[in-house]
């Protein structure tokens, strides 16, 4: 019987017309992502993992906020999950109707970390904002946020230089 779920879970999830694409990757081609929008978008990043309840918690809202200001700003989530776990980071992505290119982290969790942001001790959920004109780190903060901490963070990442031209 168990194989018979397996199947049916698998071939449902094959069928689904899912819009998202969940890449492995390591901090280094985040961060090549990113700079893709340099002068063009701000971007948000934001570190979650399917076992962490705040990042559960606070992942409709930056939803929300990423329809909101999607002519300025784009979204990144990044898995912290464990390889092994992939299907559950994507089941839950498509279960929030997240669409495009998302990752899933795949380097040593210290290696990681410390490539990603100096100041970040691991904890989750993180995120980070890089600013439209530079392109460099406007923003970060740990542990769930308040949708006003969230607009802050975006609104100096989108404003970033504008004030100097």
């Amino acid at each position: 019987m168990k194989i018979f779920i397996y199947i049916t879970y698998f071939f449902l999830i094959s069928c689904t017309d899912s819009k998202i694409d969940l890449v492995e990757v390591n901090a280094t081609d985040i961060k090549n992502e990113i700079n893709k929008f340099k002068g063009n978008k701000s971007v948000l990043v934001n570190y979650w993992a399917t076992t962490c309840s705040p990042c559960i918690d606070e992942f409709p809202m930056i939803m929300d906020l990423s329809k909101r200001y999607k002519d300025h700003l784009k979204v990144f989530f990044v898995s912290a999950d464990w390889i092994e776990d992939k299907d559950n980071a994507l089941e839950f992505l498509v279960s929030q109707n997240v669409q495009g290119l998302s990752f899933l982290k795949n380097q040593k969790d210290n290696d990681f970390i410390n490539q990603t942001n100096q100041n970040w001790s691991g904890a989750l959920p993180f995120t980070i904002v890089f600013g439209k004109k530079s392109g460099n780190v406007v923003d970060f903060w740990e542990a769930k946020a308040s949708e006003k901490r969230f607009i802050r963070g975006i609104e100096i990442g989108i404003k970033e230089g504008e004030l100097n031209e």
